[in-house]
């Protein structure tokens, strides 16, 4: 199966991190996790966010994940596949160029990428949403915009495929989300 790249860091959405990872493995995929400035075994906190009522999702401290790859020696000719989890994590991994570089990589070999809730986050800034049918979570849709990307306001459950991209606005979207990933990592 396919060899899928999952690039995280502190606070990243414990459902949007550790469901994909388990269930892709399950699939047969697989898995590398990695996050800058830190090493294969090293750890990082997840946060879990949750839809309670208020006018925005609230934040609980979540799992803490050990990663299984490094950074610096992952590129995208050893992957078939990147996935972007959501949480706080992708506001400041869109400020590491080599990250950005890392998702244009796989975009320019046009492989599958799928990015959910605020992942978006790190599509816009490398520059890959122009001219696609973009969701994420409702509070990025002005990024999305901004990027030329066209914001696709689809329910919770929901998941869009544009090309090589998918996206889903937040973790109730995971059956769909990662049926429309595993299903262009296996064509």
């Amino acid at each position: 199966m396919a060899r899928v790249l999952i690039i995280a860091g502190d606070f990243v959405e414990d459902y949007e991190i550790m469901v994909p990872f388990q269930t892709l493995q399950v699939l047969g995929h697989s898995v590398s996790v990695v996050c800058p400035g830190k090493s294969n075994g090293e750890t990082i906190k997840t946060a879990i966010h949750d839809f309670e009522g208020d006018q925005t999702y609230t934040e609980k401290p979540g799992h803490i994940f050990t990663l299984n790859a490094d950074f610096d020696a992952v590129s995208e000719i050893s992957f078939d596949g990147l996935l972007l989890p959501g949480g706080r994590a992708p506001e400041y991994l869109r400020l590491n160029e080599d990250v950005l570089n890392l998702i244009t990589a796989f975009n320019n070999k046009n492989k599958p990428i799928a990015a959910i809730c605020h992942g978006a986050q790190l599509l816009t800034a490398s520059y890959v949403v122009s001219n696609r049918a973009i969701s994420a979570y409702p509070a990025c849709a002005p990024e999305v915009r901004l990027a030329g990307g066209e914001f696709t306001d689809i329910a919770m459950n929901e998941a869009i495929t544009d090309g090589n991209l998918v996206t889903a606005p937040a973790w109730p979207a995971h059956p769909a989300w990662l049926t429309q990933f595993h299903t262009l990592l296996t064509q």
